[in-house]
């Protein structure tokens, strides 16, 4: 065995050569693999690692493996292990202090199945501590009991104390590049969204960029866009074809999709072999063996997810969720923008294409209805004019027929009317208007509408929205009862329509999509909460003008 002189002569040397890449600027990688290299050669083991302790937005910790140098491919870089049973990993969390096991066919837990597979036996550990913290643990490592130096968790526990200045300077320069580089891709980001280009380029920019940043094999941006399903609006890495913007995809089975929109918060899954549902079917497809996804929000509400996922070739970092979330939350407001610029121009098109309907739909109406009975209603006076003149006694018949005819054309062009704009409506206010309403609709409505009048453009566009909820009720809900509530606080016009129906509403369906162009048309926000079997909630609040 050495003296303790030379070991510290030893360490000394490799601290100054560690000391001297860190001053050079080498990346945290290559210096995390030095250390494990100067180690290996220190100690005279044959397996050394270097793992960091992770958080997991759980609330469980995991060891990733950031340094590895010596035989067998075990615990390879890139790897995480929860942490758990009766280990040196483990232990050394626990504790904050070394430790040693003798006979590792003795311990337990997850890294200790994994490492049972290699002719490994006994293992020494020390803490790693960064600015104070535990930031992770050395692990030096022999093939049989006896067969490592007994002093080996002590020269572990000095070295990682020499080494905790070097890791926080390399991380500290690793984040620092890290934020410069993100911020670069939002401006380059936000800068497409300042052009006005097309939101399918804004789209494709953000996963090339999340690309870069996490070095993942596939990404994909995806929206929510019903209760079970989402919209690719974007995807790269993936088989030609395979994933193409404005492909459907169901929500079903288990996937990192399916828990971020459960749970609103980023996930992270291994392996897709046992897992059911169409994702985890595209999954198997491309080898994906881990896979991430952060939340995308939206106005405070949950509007997508982004996914990067890794194969064998390229394992995950230890960091991705947390670095995939903080990037999503940056990115929100950019993908905001681009979205409801393409939302708007969309609503745009679909509220010109209804106005020019609903024209012709009163043409055609006019044309068959009330035109041709008023057009009747001339023919039969002109006839009955020349009985008179002839003194035939068919004079009083014809004239009846007209009045009758001109009767229903009177009639038809009241109904007409009523459903372009009801003059109760315009004499009484949105409560006058909703009480007329409810009365012909065959199914009991509770109104709760406030009696102060606002400007004739949102009573017009609140009848409109209360009209067509209450014909989705009666056409779809199978409901028994609904109810109407408007109230007023001089700034905003709240309406709300509930029904205690078979729920399982479509926010996609055209219908709803209507509402929600004439509700955004006035700078308003459209909301519909059907949950199957529980009912449908929908609730508009449109602006006051000042």
């Amino acid at each position: 065995m050495r003296t303790d002189p030379a070991q510290i002569v030893e360490e000394q040397e490799a601290l100054r050569r560690i000391t001297m890449l860190v001053a050079g600027q080498a990346t945290q990688s290559e210096v995390l693999s030095a250390i494990a290299e100067q180690l290996y050669r220190l100690l005279g083991v044959e397996t050394v690692r270097m793992l960091r302790y992770d958080g997991q937005p759980d609330g469980t910790t995991v060891a990733t493996v950031v340094g590895a140098w010596g035989e067998h491919e075990v615990l390879v870089l890139g790897e995480q292990r929860p942490l758990g049973g009766d280990n040196v990993t483990t232990r050394v969390f626990e504790t904050g202090r070394p430790a040693t096991i003798e006979d590792y066919r003795e311990a337990s837990g997850a890294i200790a199945d994994r490492v049972r597979g290699a002719p490994i036996r006994s293992a020494a550990a020390a803490p790693v501590l960064v600015d104070g913290r535990l930031w992770g643990v050395f692990v030096g490592a022999a093939l049989g009991p006896g067969k490592m130096p007994p002093d080996t968790a002590e020269r572990l526990a000095r070295f990682a104390e020499l080494m905790g200045m070097a890791i926080a300077n390399t991380e500290a320069r690793a984040e620092i590049a890290r934020l410069a580089d993100e911020q670069a891709a939002l401006r380059r980001v936000a800068v497409l969204v300042a052009q006005g280009v097309p939101p399918t380029e804004v789209f494709d920019a953000v996963i090339a960029e999340v690309g870069r940043l996490l070095e993942a094999e596939h990404i994909a941006l995806v929206r929510r866009s019903g209760l079970s399903e989402v919209t690719v609006l974007a995807g790269r890495g993936h088989e030609p074809g395979a994933l193409h913007a404005g492909m459907r995809v169901p929500v079903d089975g288990d996937s990192v999709i399916a828990r971020v929109l459960a749970g609103g918060r980023p996930a992270r899954v291994e392996g897709y072999a046992q897992r059911e549902g169409e994702i985890a079917g595209i999954a198997r497809r491309w080898n994906v063996q881990v896979a991430v996804g952060a939340p995308i929000v939206v106005d405070g509400a949950l509007w997508g997810v982004i996914v990067i996922s890794f194969g064998e070739r390229r394992p995950a970092a230890a960091d991705a969720e947390a670095r995939l979330a903080e990037f999503a939350e940056l990115l929100g407001t950019a993908v905001a923008n681009a979205d409801t610029h393409d939302q708007l121009n969309a609503s745009r098109a679909r509220l010109l294409a209804a106005g020019d309907e609903a024209r012709r739909k009163v043409v055609r109406d006019l044309h068959d209805g009330a035109q041709q009975r008023l057009v009747h209603t001339t023919v039969t006076l002109k006839m009955a004019r020349r009985a008179l003149h002839e003194g035939r006694e068919e004079a009083e018949a014809l004239i009846d027929e007209a009045i009758a005819q001109a009767e229903r054309a009177t009639a038809e062009l009241r109904e007409l009317s009523r459903g372009i704009l009801p003059t109760v409506l315009s004499r009484g206010g949105l409560r006058a208007g909703v009480d007329d309403l409810v009365t012909r609709l065959g199914l009991p409505v509770d109104v709760d509408v406030t009696d102060t009048r606002v400007a004739g453009e949102i009573e017009a566009s609140a009848y409109f929205v209360v009209a067509e909820a209450l014909t989705n009720v009666v056409k779809h809900a199978r409901a028994s009862r609904a109810s109407v509530t408007a109230t007023t606080d001089g700034r905003t016009l709240r309406l709300e329509v509930r029904d205690d129906g078979v729920g399982g509403a479509d926010p996609a369906g055209n219908g709803i999509v209507g509402l929600g162009d004439r509700v955004a048309a006035l700078g308003g926000k459209l909301r519909i909460v059907s949950p199957s079997g529980a009912g449908t909630v929908l609730t508009a609040d449109l602006p006051l003008p000042a």
